[in-house]
């Protein structure tokens, strides 16, 4: 009972120095000169705030520390010229094939056109989520939204 009541005694005095520096500024009407938001790892301790300044702490995962950040991983959709020749020829075809209205191309133009219609419209939805997947997991890494959420499988 006597180490509790010391323990919250301690941390009661490190506080009134912060509290005595937040009531000057309040006081006095100004806002943070500064705001300085750091990033700790470890057992690192978050450092004091000067009487002019803001610092926001934040702990970096152990496991993320020395990794390249989530939204840098991904890697960059590859140019053309830079591309193989498997790729380049893949791409030739699928634009010959719309262009000459083979079928499953969704082309107005020759009979077969409009039977890649939803084929078109299948891939052009795939692409649109993997998009909104890429941009979602650039915002907030590891978190779920409400589309995850009905997308899972109910159990």
């Amino acid at each position: 009972m006597l180490r509790s009541l010391a323990l919250s005694a301690a941390a009661l005095a490190a506080l009134a120095p912060a509290g005595a520096m937040a009531q000057a500024q309040a006081e006095s009407g100004q806002p943070p000169q500064r705001i300085r938001q750091v990033t700790l790892t470890g057992n690192e301790a978050c450092p004091t705030a000067a009487d002019d300044e803001i610092v926001v702490c934040s702990r970096l995962d152990p496991n993320e520390q020395f990794r390249v950040p989530k939204n840098l991983r991904q890697a960059p959709e590859v140019p053309a010229q830079n591309q193989s020749w498997v790729n380049r020829a893949a791409t030739v075809d699928r634009v010959g094939r719309v262009a000459g209205g083979l079928p499953n191309t969704c082309s107005p133009i020759g009979t077969g056109g409009q039977s890649g219609c939803g084929v078109a419209a299948g891939q052009a939805w795939a692409a649109e989520r993997r998009q909104t997947r890429r941009e979602e997991a650039a915002i907030a890494p590891g978190t779920t939204t409400d589309v995850d959420l009905e997308q899972e499988p109910q159990r």
